[in-house]
């Protein structure tokens, strides 16, 4: 490396902040002397596939994404398991907790999220986890080892892999939320019962519309049960909290950066400082923050195009789909799919077949779906959301997937009655 290259450091080793580093490397080879600096002592992993190593379909090996050999390749200094605890804007400085230091002309803040723990009693005993990362897998599969009943707090993607992964690990699972569906912000209300049923079936339990209080020690210092608002305790060697997310924003914060709902950033993710950008679970945009793969991907490429001084790419919110799949069932919703009075819905339930699909309409557009079973039609139906064409040739076919004929046309239509102000109207409405 040579002293005439510009310093980027990069704070935090995830997928959103290395996916900007790969692009940066692309787009503008030998720019950089990099420096990330990693919290977790592993290098970058694909947290989604973190489900399938808790119910041992893949090994952790499997997952990773960069191995250290990648680092050293590309001539990125790379420190793990050291946690940045102060930057100092002025010197352009950060510090890390064992006090290794590292000068930049550009920063990157992708510190991700962090677990919400419940603020209840209790919540502190051994045999109390989160499901966030590796070394949380880790702890619950040397759990269920020795242990036998569970209980995941949250009926929410992460609950749900949770309690699957625990399931097939031999343990007996119940599962506590707060709502009245599962994955209630993914599913209508239809869509989550055949899902909970579908998961009963294969031997989880569910206390739904449940309030936890308390955590119960049993006397050691470890949980042995979880108190209901109602008084009713369930037993428990092992409490897995999966009740959200929250922006890591502390840094941020601590050197002054403006932070609502997660630090935010302009259309080039840029911060207020515009020596600082961010990407990622960290970061609000518009007053939106995400936590999808795809939205976040997105952001590292506009994110890398300044930084690499290309200067042209711009991030927008805008429509997108979530896919998911929960113990071999396929589940995609996008848009309004839950509906209201102004919109019309077209239903699709196959109860041999284990198909429900539900297509909402307004003024003659797409503007929901919510589909169980089969998904694939599903990128499809969101460019019809996001572009809001005129379904009326084909409402009675919509249910069906794409005609055959040539749709080049009709996206094309649709593209140009989509207006910048229209994009900017869509995305105002999200944030509210």
């Amino acid at each position: 490396m040579t002293s005439s290259r510009q310093r980027l450091v990069v704070i935090g080793n995830g997928m959103a902040g290395m996916r900007t580093v790969e692009e940066v490397i692309r787009l503008a080879p030998g720019l950089y002397d990099i420096t990330v600096f990693g919290a977790e002592p592993h290098p970058n992993y694909n947290r989604i596939l973190l489900s399938p190593v808790l119910t041992g379909e893949q090994a952790f090996e499997d997952i990773i994404l960069n191995d250290e050999s990648w680092y050293a390749a590309h001539g990125i200094r790379l420190y793990l398991n050291r946690k940045v605890v102060a930057i100092h804007r002025g010197k352009r400085l950060v510090t890390a907790d064992d006090g290794t230091e590292a000068h930049y002309d550009r920063l990157l803040l992708a510190t991700g999220s962090r677990p919400f723990v419940l603020p209840v009693p209790g919540n502190t005993l051994r045999g109390v986890l989160t499901f966030r990362d590796a070394d949380d897998v880790q702890r619950m599969i040397r759990a269920s080892v020795t242990q036998r009943r569970a209980i995941v707090i949250g009926g929410g993607l992460l609950g749900l892999e949770a309690a699957n992964g625990l399931a097939n690990r031999g343990m007996s699972v119940t599962v506590v939320h707060v709502g009245e569906g599962l994955l209630d912000r993914q599913l209508d209300t239809r869509a989550a019962a055949l899902l909970q049923s579908s998961l009963r079936a294969r031997g989880l339990r569910f206390l739904m519309q449940r309030h936890t209080a308390a955590l119960v020690d049993d006397g050691t210092g470890h949980v042995c049960a979880v108190r209901m608002a109602d008084g009713e305790e369930v037993g428990a060697d092992l409490v897995v909290m999966a009740v959200g997310i929250r922006p890591n924003t502390e840094l941020a914060e601590q050197i002054g950066l403006f932070v609502d709902r997660g630090i935010v950033v302009s259309d080039t993710l840029q911060t207020y400082d515009p020596r600082i950008y961010a990407v990622g679970e960290c970061v609000s945009h518009r007053g939106i923050a995400y936590g999808l793969v795809a939205p976040l991907f997105e952001q590292a490429s506009v994110a890398a195009n300044h930084l690499a001084r290309l200067g042209i790419g711009r991030y927008q919110s805008r429509v997108t789909g979530t896919r998911l799949k929960v113990t071999g069932i396929e589940l995609f919703s996008a848009g309004n799919f839950v509906g209201s009075a102004d919109c019309a819905c077209i239903v699709h339930h196959d109860t041999v077949a284990g198909i429900y699909k539900k297509l909402v309409i307004k003024d003659d557009c797409l503007v929901g779906v919510c589909l169980y079973g089969d998904t694939a039609d599903g990128a499809w139906y969101v460019e019809l959301i996001r572009t809001r064409a005129s379904i009326a040739a084909i409402r009675d076919q919509l249910m069906f997937g794409p005609p055959e004929q040539d749709l080049g046309t009709l996206a094309a239509t649709a593209t140009a009655t989509a207006t910048a102000t229209d994009i900017e109207a869509d995305s105002m409405a999200r944030m509210e």
